[in-house]
């Protein structure tokens, strides 16, 4: 019997992820200012070793080094013309460390500008740039695609259309990223929990979520809470997902630095599992540590 397919899998509960990419390149003496999606193409070993790290630390799936691999990103280091390059690698570097027994999911992450009127980005044009990235994923052999740290409604909407568009069926997850806000959560452009996921879920998405923010471990154990209330209230059938930061990072020598611990995360982690949410990994300060002992406390219940 081969392997369930992307979708399927998800059904059926507990599904790990893996942690951060870009703590690991730091950790591995990658200098910041530099275009980590290349590292896909100049470096590949070291994106295979953290993507490897990750699966025998537990991960389910890994998710591909290409957060900022989309035109308007890329054209910041002079790779505006490499898009396809850097992301098939990307997804071809993945799939050869989870093999054809784990997932890869493709990541697109923001464009880094504002749509038109804030900003200069054209929908339509932002809608080919993100189809560009997704195409390259696709052919690089990914299970699915993955839409992070989104902001901005138009612009998670233009993102998940355009993955769609060229997914063939595969599975779109699609997560905003959420501070604290009063008594509430809210994302930089002001999204709320409940306009989030009622657009998000509107069009069609597998998996719904959050992931990075500033938040600590008891606010985002409380923002599962109030996401599993607002997803549950539309629907039966999205599933939910979370990649929390390992808490709040305290700045040193001019670097952000998370403090929590593998055994600390994991057990937000057991909480936000509880609550309902049923895929879990990790985002900014996260490790194949923090992945082990989540894996070691969730397979276990």
């Amino acid at each position: 019997m081969g392997k369930l397919s992307l979708k399927e899998r998800i059904s059926q509960g507990l599904f790990l992820l893996d942690g951060a990419m870009g703590t690991q390149l730091f950790a591995r003496g990658i200098e910041a200012g530099t275009c980590s999606d290349y590292l896909n193409v100049e470096s590949a070993d070291t994106i295979f070793d953290i993507h490897r790290a990750y699966l025998e630390a537990g991960s389910d799936a890994v998710i591909t080094n290409t957060f900022g691999a989309n035109r308007y990103v890329l054209a910041r280091h002079g790779f505006a013309e490499e898009v396809a390059r850097i992301n098939t690698a990307g997804a071809e570097i993945a799939r050869r460390a989870a093999g054809e027994e784990k997932y890869v999911l493709g990541d697109i992450g923001p464009s880094g500008d504002f749509l038109e009127p804030l900003g200069s980005l054209k929908p339509d044009e932002c809608k080919v740039a993100f189809a560009e990235q997704a195409k390259g994923l696709l052919a690089g052999g990914v299970d699915g695609f993955i839409i992070e740290t989104m902001t901005a409604l138009d612009e998670i909407e233009i993102a998940i259309e355009a993955a769609k568009s060229v997914s063939g069926g595969l599975p779109v997850f699609a997560s905003m990223s959420f501070d604290r806000a009063g008594d509430d959560f809210k994302t930089m452009m002001g999204v709320g929990v409940e306009g989030a996921i009622s657009k998000i879920a509107s069009l069609g998405v597998d998996a719904v979520g959050f992931n990075c923010g500033t938040a600590s471990l008891d606010e985002y154990v409380e923002l599962a809470e109030k996401f599993v209330t607002a997803v549950r209230a539309l629907s039966d059938d999205v599933v939910i997902y979370a990649e929390p930061n390992a808490g709040k990072p305290e700045l040193v020598d001019d670097k952000a630095v998370y403090r929590v611990s593998p055994e600390d995360f994991a057990a937000a982690a057991e909480k936000i599992h509880s609550a309902g949410v049923t895929i879990i990994g990790g985002c900014c300060g996260t490790g194949p540590g923090h992945i082990k002992a989540v894996a070691k406390k969730l397979t276990v219940l």
